[in-house]
């Protein structure tokens, strides 16, 4: 099936009903979503035909692999989010915004990339540069529990298992590393 007939077969109401559940979970946690209503509906629209495309809700303004392994930085919320609010006041594609732009005191502006393609992840990771081995770490078998951290919101905790959801952000277990 292709983008177009999935898109065609999206109720407005499917998207209302989304829409409404994804800017009830930002704002719990603390987020807003983009003011322009017909804005964000268009991106929901977009994460509900990858939802149908790829059997999860990549991020629509995103070339998705199709494997969700490859993909799971990029399943909304993504994994910079945060960092884009922060740094540029939005994420990405623009869904999530800051309270200046969200109350119409700064406008959105196009956010630079941060994704990096996995070779070069795992070439930074492996450098010493990356390594910032002088840094105190506490040492691995010192800990009675491992420690986990959302990699969308860097939320820890200490224990067996990562939470199903997120407390924080409300993304699901699978968005959990292992920190510690």
């Amino acid at each position: 099936m292709t983008e177009k007939d999935i898109s065609k077969k999206i109720t407005e109401q499917e998207i209302d009903v989304l829409y409404l559940k994804i800017k009830k979970d930002a704002e719990a946690g603390g987020y807003h979503l983009n003011p322009d209503e017909n804005f964000s509906k268009d991106l929901v629209k977009g994460l509900m035909v990858n939802q149908e495309r790829y059997g999860y809700q990549s991020c629509p303004c995103r070339l998705s692999s199709g494997s969700i392994e490859n993909d799971r930085d990029i399943i909304c919320p993504c994994d910079y989010r945060d960092a884009d609010i922060n740094d540029f006041g939005a994420c990405y594609c623009g869904l999530y915004v800051d309270k200046d732009i969200f109350s119409g005191l700064k406008a959105l502006k196009p956010i630079p990339e941060r994704r990096y393609s996995r070779n070069d992840i795992s070439a930074e990771d492996n450098s010493s540069e990356g390594n910032n081995s002088n840094q105190a770490m506490p040492v691995a078998g010192s800990l009675k529990l491992p420690v986990w951290r959302c990699r969308v919101c860097g939320y820890l905790c200490a224990r067996e298992d990562p939470p199903e959801v997120c407390p924080v952000c409300k993304v699901k277990k699978d968005r959990f590393e292992r920190f510690f």
